[in-house]
């Protein structure tokens, strides 16, 4: 099977046309691939088919689990496909199941692309109490698409971290699991945030996540709308105007390549 490999700040995805993998457990040849020792590596893995605007995808976490979208993971599915598209401006919209992702390419360098995308609006955004790990904590959750919980405050330490980060994505409250932020507010134009994904566990970067944070940082942090959100893999621009939430950032194609492997069969 044919394969792509692409990232967004460490944030990295494997990327298979959707006619390669037709006959393959989706769910096991995530699990495979995505191995980072006996496998290729990566947090997850999109299955994609071209469309006459874009591509639609479906994205599977490197447990096997589905998700709904990521901001990185349709980044790099953009890149790929306009990888060989000339000039700096281009635009393309990628269908997932949340919705679909308008991109617009505005730069590229070398091997990196960068892009604005509309990740629409968050749903449901309050303010919770919650428990996890025998602690109490006020969180901000909402709808971005996919769950998402942010704890706003002074980011944990790296015990702390490995102890709330799988609490809260497993937690009672949240019947498909989250996808957890920490957030500190550092100014109001800058945001630094830690990430434990769903179905992944800690990861360098999210797209959503990212979105998530600059949301629940202005709702209640005293953050502004528009704001850069820092990752371990790096900073990007998040905007929440009138019509949305606008994400901006680069994304990289490192590599492609032959799965030699049979692939595991649908059951």
């Amino acid at each position: 099977m044919h394969f792509t490999k692409a990232h967004a700040y460490g944030n990295d995805f494997l990327y298979a046309d959707a006619t390669e993998a037709r006959d393959a457990s989706l769910p096991a040849l995530a699990r495979e691939l995505c191995d980072r020792h006996a496998g290729i590596g990566a947090d997850g893995l999109i299955v994609f088919t071209r469309t006459a605007s874009g591509a639609s995808m479906q994205l599977l976490n490197a447990d096997g689990s589905a998700a709904e979208v990521s901001g990185n993971g349709v980044r790099g599915l953009a890149a790929i496909l306009l990888k060989e598209v000339g000039g700096n401006a281009a635009a393309i919209t990628i269908e997932t199941d949340a919705g679909p992702k308008r991109l617009t390419r505005i730069d590229r360098s070398g091997s990196r692309q960068t892009f604005v995308a509309a990740m629409g609006a968050p749903r449901d955004v309050r303010q919770v109490a919650v428990r996890a790990a025998g602690e109490p904590l006020e969180a901000v959750v909402m709808d971005f698409g996919n769950p998402q919980c942010v704890v706003l405050g002074s980011l944990p330490d790296a015990a702390r971290f490995e102890r709330l980060g799988p609490a809260l994505e497993r937690h009672e409250m949240f019947h498909a699991g989250t996808n957890v932020e920490f957030a500190a507010v550092e100014h109001r134009d800058r945001v630094r945030i830690l990430i434990w994904e769903r179905g992944v566990g800690p990861t360098q970067s999210s797209g959503t996540g990212s979105c998530a944070a600059l949301v629940a940082a202005a709702s209640f942090g005293g953050a502004s709308r528009a704001a850069e959100v820092v990752a371990p893999g790096g900073a990007q621009r998040v905007e929440w105007r009138a019509d949305g939430v606008y994400l901006t950032g680069w994304a990289e194609v490192l590599v492609e390549g032959e799965w030699l492997r049979d692939l595991p069969p649908r059951a």
